[in-house]
Formats: C-alpha cells, sequence, structure tokens
C-alpha cells in the first residue's frame, strides 16, 4: 500500500486532471488545481513548521478545505480541523490541547479566529495559495514520512471535560477508505453529497473517496437540510448518486416529509452512520427509493472511521431492528465479557476492534490512550492493539454482528459521540449551580440536565450555546429542589430517569 495520501493525490492528478474533484455553491476546484493548491501552501507552510506538527485549520464547508488539508500534509505535518461554528470556548479548548504553531484560516472565518487564544502564526488561506512553490522543501518535509505518520486529529467529546484528539495515520485513513470503496463500488462516474462539517470524521469519505476513484464530491448547502425540497434539486441538479451521511442527516428528510414534494431521483447507495436509524425513516426512504442500496455502518473515530457494515437487501418495518453486520477490510471485530474472555454466540460483550485502520490514539493524552487502546487479553505472544468501544454486541450463528447499547456514560446523539460527564462539568461551571445530572432519553433523543440551585433555566441554556457545540446544549433543563441520592451518597440517575417527559 503506499505510504501516504499524497500518492493518491498524484495519481488523481495524472489520471483526472481536468474533471471537477471538489464542487459547492460558488465554485469548482479540479483534480490538477487542488494537487497545485497543495502544493503551494505546503511550500508555504515549510518555512514555519517542522514535519509531523499539528497545524490548525479553520476554513468553512467551501471547495478550498480540502487542498488545504493536503498542502498541511505536503509539509510532511498533520491538520487539526476545526468548525467555525463552535463556540470560542470550544475552539480554545481544542487549541489548548494540540498546541499549533501555525493556524491557517480563510477570510470568511478570520475575525473568528483573531478572537480566539491563539498566540502563534495565522496564516490566511487566500493569501497563500499563490505561493512558489519549492519542491525541494516539499521533498525534504516527507523524505522521512511513513505510513504511520499522522495525517489529522479529529476531536470528539472527552469525559474530564476537555475535547480528545483523536490522531489518526495515513495507513488507517487509506485502510478504511479502501474497504469502504471495495464495498460500495465508486468510480468516476458517481458523484458525492457532502453533508456534514469538513472537521467532522463523518466527511473523510467526502474528502478522499474522490482521489481514490476519480469521483466528484459536492458540498451540499446546508441551509437546505432543513428544506428537503430544495435539497433534493440540488442533488439532483448535481446528479448526486452517492451518499454517506450521518444517520440524523438522513432521518431529518423523512421526518420533515420530504419525499411529498420530490426525491433525490439518481442516487444508487445511500449510507449512514452515527447511531441507530429509525426504521420508520429508513422505510420511507426504501419506498421512495427502491432501487437504492442501503448501507448501515457502525464504528468510532478511534477505528478511523466505521469498522463493520450491514447491506440491507429486504425491505425494513416500522419495528425492524438492524444488525451492524461484518467488519470491512482490514478490521477485526473480537467481543470481551467481563472475564476479558470471548463470550459464546449470542452472549453479550464488549465491542473491541484490532486491524491497521486503528487510530494512534489521542493525541497529549498517553494516560488516557492506555484505557482504552489495550493489548489484546486473548493475545498473550505478541503486541497486538485493540480498541475497547465501550459498546455492547453480540454475534449471531451467522456471524452477524449486532449493536446492544453503550457500556458507561458515552451516548451517541445526532451522530455525535458524547460524555455525559463532560455536559455536567460544563454545568457545574455555572454560578448558582449546586450539584447536576445529564442523562439522556434515547427514544426521543433529548438530553436532559438535572440540577438544584437558584440561577434559571434559561440561563443555563444560553450559557451552553455561547460555549457548548450545538449538539451538547440540553433540551430539557429541569430545576429541582434537591436532586435524588442513593444510600451510599452517589446521584439516584434511575429516580431522575423516572422524570423523563
Amino acid at each position: 500500500m503506499e505510504k501516504s495520501i499524497l500518492t493518491w493525490l498524484d495519481q488523481a492528478e495524472v489520471n483526472y486532471q481536468d474533471k471537477v474533484a471538489y464542487r459547492d455553491e460558488d465554485q469548482t476546484i479540479t483534480f490538477a488545481e487542488a494537487a497545485g493548491i497543495s502544493r503551494a501552501v505546503g511550500s508555504c507552510l515549510t518555512e514555519y513548521v517542522k514535519p509531523q506538527e499539528a497545524v490548525a485549520v479553520l476554513t468553512g464547508r467551501s471547495v478550498m478545505t480540502p487542498p488545504c488539508f493536503f498542502g498541511v500534509v505536503r509539509a510532511g505535518c498533520f491538520y487539526a480541523p476545526m468548525d467555525a461554528t463552535m463556540p470560542d470556548t470550544r475552539l480554545n479548548q481544542i487549541l489548548s490541547v494540540i498546541e499549533a504553531k501555525v493556524m491557517i484560516v480563510d477570510r470568511e472565518n478570520l475575525e473568528k479566529a483573531q478572537g480566539l487564544s491563539f498566540s502563534g502564526k495565522m496564516l490566511i488561506l487566500e493569501d497563500i495559495i499563490d505561493t512558489p512553490v519549492n519542491e525541494a522543501a516539499l521533498t525534504k518535509a516527507v523524505s522521512n514520512m511513513t505510513g504511520k505518520a499522522p495525517l489529522y486529529a479529529i476531536f470528539t467529546s472527552g469525559s474530564t471535560g476537555v475535547p480528545k484528539g483523536v490522531i489518526t495515520s495515513h495507513e488507517s485513513l487509506m485502510c478504511y477508505i479502501d474497504g469502504l470503496q471495495e464495498v460500495i463500488h465508486m468510480t468516476g462516474e458517481d458523484v458525492l453529497g457532502n453533508q456534514s462539517p469538513l472537521d467532522y470524521i463523518a466527511a473523510i469519505r467526502d474528502i478522499y473517496l474522490p482521489l481514490l476513484t476519480g469521483a466528484e464530491t459536492v458540498i451540499l448547502p446546508k441551509n437546505e437540510f432543513a428544506q428537503p425540497k430544495l435539497l433534493f434539486e440540488t442533488m439532483n441538479r448535481h446528479g448526486v448518486t452517492v451518499i454517506c451521511w450521518s444517520t440524523a442527516g438522513i432521518e431529518l428528510p423523512a421526518r420533515l416529509d420530504g419525499f411529498s414534494e420530490s426525491k433525490p431521483e439518481k442516487l444508487r447507495c445511500v449510507v449512514f452512520s452515527g447511531s441507530v436509524i429509525s426504521s420508520v425513516c429508513l422505510k420511507e426512504w426504501q419506498e421512495n427509493l427502491p432501487d437504492t442500496v442501503f448501507i448501515n455502518q457502525y464504528g468510532p473515530t478511534e477505528a478511523t472511521g466505521s469498522c463493520t457494515y450491514y447491506t440491507i437487501h429486504d425491505k425494513v418495518t416500522e419495528d425492524t431492528v438492524l444488525p451492524i453486520g461484518v467488519p470491512y477490510k482490514h478490521y477485526q471485530i473480537l467481543l470481551l465479557n467481563e472475564e476479558n474472555q470471548t463470550p459464546e454466540t449470542g452472549e453479550i460483550g464488549e465491542i473491541c476492534v484490532t486491524g491497521p485502520a486503528l487510530a494512534l490514539g489521542y493525541y497529549g493524552a498517553p494516560e488516557i490512550t492506555a484505557k482504552s487502546f489495550i493489548q489484546n487479553p486473548l493475545n498473550p505472544n505478541y503486541p497486538e492493539t485493540i480498541y475497547r468501544t465501550g459498546d455492547l454486541g453480540k454475534f449471531d450463528e451467522e456471524g452477524i454482528l449486532w449493536f446492544l447499547g453503550r457500556k458507561d456514560r458515552q451516548i451517541k446523539h445526532m451522530g455525535h459521540r458524547i460524555e455525559l460527564d463532560e455536559i455536567e462539568m460544563t454545568a457545574q461551571k455555572i454560578p448558582g449551580i449546586t450539584e447536576c445530572s445529564a442523562l439522556y432519553q434515547k427514544e426521543k433523543s433529548l438530553l436532559y440536565l438535572f440540577y438544584s440551585g437558584e440561577v434559571k433555566p434559561k440561563e443555563i441554556a444560553l450559557y451552553f450555546r455561547a460555549n457548548m457545540p450545538a449538539f451538547m446544549v440540553p433540551r430539557k433543563v429541569i430545576n429541582m429542589e434537591e436532586l435524588p441520592h442513593l444510600p451510599n451518597g452517589k446521584l439516584d440517575r434511575k429516580s431522575l430517569e423516572k422524570q423523563f417527559k
């Protein structure tokens, strides 16, 4: 296998040249242009960074963002993408973890970047894309790069109150994309429809599948996802044939009765992941797109993308429960019971992942890494790292894996993994809160915050909106005179769950 994604980029530049690689509402970029921009950005960066250092990237959902990422890699570094729509508090937390010396920002988000706690070198993307290419510097920057070199760090919720930066290598990314491609069979005739922010794990498919296949990615307008008719019209206009979206993104058009006025007529393959899909919503998709293939994915950010898949062959009913399937190529799935042994077929165990597609760990957090990325207890003979997902599952008689929920307090909400402990730690920073507990009502996808204290619920909601991503803002904030406790002094969360409405 190639040692870096730059090989894919260089091959795409030769094979596809003037074919459009990325398209947004305002412009397009060809494969040749993307490669050229990456060389200019990389040449500029070599003046400020050393190989394998982090570069923060604060750019929007535009065609300029992928070649900017590639430019960071040209300089032998890895990128830490940040979503400008997040509160400054969250972005500053990311910057404090990654400790980047350089940040690349586009003009649209320059004011946002200047308001952050960043003291390093700030480069404006539009100003550096015409940097004269320094081939000698670029060659030197990647001369010692291997497949294990870091490619990017994507941040997820952390139980300590600080987000965790999952650091992923070139090899891991290429293994996942290769496995996905073997299942969805994309070609240069396909058009991907991008849904997620480009700093989110789901976007890696939209960024890197074009390099491997020659397909085009269309960055769909964010505002249209709440207007399914417009969304479907845009998809049809650009000929979108494949989408790899979060489950929440798939469900929304169905919940908004989007198929009553239009439908994405050219879709041949729909891939979804992030949480358990509503069978009611999936049923509507299937009924309106009877010839489309639907694939259910499962996997944590620590497994790079998704580690298992299930191709749905039958029409679902409103009470269908889908399995999460079988491993992609380059992955192995094993279950461990409480004794770190393999449970019998049909018995429950913690889902663990191993193989070359695993992430490297958490950036700058060796102790947290060591808790989740461990030596395979079933293998005493040589080093073999597995990742403990904290999810429970079972294998059926046919070797199909079924998801059975969380082992701990980490949840999946709106396609994002969230630590409920982080919700509580954020709430505890609010003056006037005495005690609090965050809970999740899975059936209605509602985040609850129960608390005691004199502060008003509205003030709490405003604080969360100012300091946390939208998907981490509790929808139900309930004030209680005193929170219930068990005899041992711990919070009685079972009693609190009875307050769900």
